[in-house]
């Protein structure tokens, strides 16, 4: 009869027993939750932003304000790429999403308004929130995943992988529904539509980032123990070494190079590829139908790679694979470029675009799974450096491409990702035995 009453009377909140205080009972499935409102809030944000930056150069032409915009802005990005992981750590992950969505929505409001004084501060301001977000973003997926599988009892790096796989997927539709959207709304206009088009466009891509930035507030709260006042309160001394410290780790100097050919590839394709392969095959409206099928194939792709991640080796063999495709993409570019007439010709560029979709696809799961598998106690710093270079090398293709040919672009891309796999390769090696000496 005590033991009845005992479990009747039982307290509806857990205990800790340490701590001596109840703390709330939180069920399986809010941590795949959080994942979920992560990537729909994201698909808002960036379905409008995506579609926003592959018009800027088309509606912003007075003194090539748009391109010199999305340069100024990814400058920024890197700058302060630097500095994100202790304000990431001091803010807690959560209010560094719902801080860093504020950039977006200032980039896409001066769009409304186009002028030197609106669109350069706004892109200043967008680099910093855009890192904040950034790191945020890597740092609460990856606690979110790690938190799901330590409840579920399930294998860390499976469900690290299926979490990037689903927020990569969702990510890569943005290049589809935001292309969709730019075309419908500037289908009557030329050279990026009427100025009443474009003013509806991003007043509906306004109204999409208000959506996005709603959504980020339903997410949970998470890592307060560590992202605590006393972060807030670091020295400079502190926060330098937070800057240079994961310079010092072998573990970052390998990665780097993958990290920097991923933004070159994602820079390529949005700058080089439309410019050199889509619009002489298809014209300038068929730019958005291939960037579409390109979008269509990352997010396939992502999905699919996510699903199939599990660890180290997992992860190898699926980064392999998309090495050889874009290797493969590349020499194409390089040597078959003439056969551009007929019918090959209007299914070479599409085919092309495809494909590429699956490379990104690839180097977008695989790297952010890997960071969130080796770097379990420096989750912000390492998704912070890879911010850095990132956009580093997306601002290299952005003010190079003036200046070389294509023909030398697509070299120095293969250069780059043969550097790239060679550095992975040595890691995975460097931490395969690093793993069975401490065992």
């Amino acid at each position: 009869m005590d033991e009845q009453q005992r479990e009747d009377t039982a307290p509806l909140v857990a205990v800790d027993e340490e701590l001596g205080s109840p703390s709330e009972v939180k069920p399986l499935k809010n941590h795949a939750r959080d994942a979920h409102i992560l990537s729909i809030a994201f698909l808002f944000i960036f379905s409008a932003y995506q579609a926003a930056q592959n018009l800027e150069s088309t509606v912003n032409t007075e003194g090539d304000l748009g391109t010199t915009s999305m340069g100024i802005l990814y400058i920024s990005f890197t700058l302060f790429s630097l500095v994100a992981s202790p304000i990431v750590r001091g803010l807690g992950s959560k209010k560094a999403l719902v801080l860093g969505t504020s950039g977006y929505l200032l980039f896409i409001a001066s769009n409304l308004k186009p002028s030197w004084y609106t669109m350069v501060p706004a892109s200043v301001y967008l680099g910093f929130s855009a890192s904040i977000i950034w790191v945020g973003q890597g740092t609460y997926l990856t606690s979110a995943a790690r938190s799901h599988a330590n409840d579920s009892h399930l294998h860390e790096g499976t469900v690290i992988g299926d979490f990037n796989g689903e927020f990569w997927g969702m990510f890569a539709s943005t290049q589809v529904i935001g292309n969709l959207i730019s075309l419908a709304l500037l289908k009557n206009g030329k050279e990026g539509g009427s100025v009443n088009g474009t003013s509806l466009l991003f007043t509906v891509f306004l109204g999409c980032m208000i959506l996005g930035i709603i959504l980020m507030l339903f997410l949970s709260r998470r890592d307060d123990k560590e992202e605590g006042l006393p972060t807030q309160q670091q020295s400079f001394g502190s926060l330098l070494k937070s800057i240079i410290a994961p310079l010092m780790e072998i573990r970052v100097l390998l990665l780097i190079p993958l990290i920097g050919y991923s933004g070159l590839q994602q820079a390529f394709i949005w700058s080089e590829f439309t410019k050199h392969v889509v619009t002489p095959a298809l014209g300038v409206s068929g730019v958005g139908g291939a960037m579409a099928l390109y979008g269509a194939a990352d997010a396939t792709c992502s999905l699919v790679a996510g699903r199939l991640t599990s660890g180290i080796s997992s992860i190898t063999l699926i980064v392999s694979s998309g090495a050889i495709l874009q290797t493969f993409g590349l020499l194409w570019l390089l040597f078959g470029t003439s056969t551009t007439t007929g019918t090959i010709g209007f299914v070479y560029p599409l085919l092309m675009a495809a494909l590429w979709g699956v490379g990104d696809g690839v180097f977008n799961t695989q790297l952010n799974a890997l960071v969130g598998i080796l770097f379990k106690h420096e989750t912000e710093s390492a998704f912070a450096q890879m911010k850095v270079w990132q956009s580093a090398s997306t601002a290299v293709v952005c003010f190079l491409t003036p200046y070389i040919t294509f023909q030398a672009m697509l070299i120095l891309m293969l250069v780059a990702l043969f550097v790239a796999v060679s550095g992975f390769f040595y890691l995975v090696i460097f931490v395969e035995k690093s793993f069975f000496q401490g065992h």
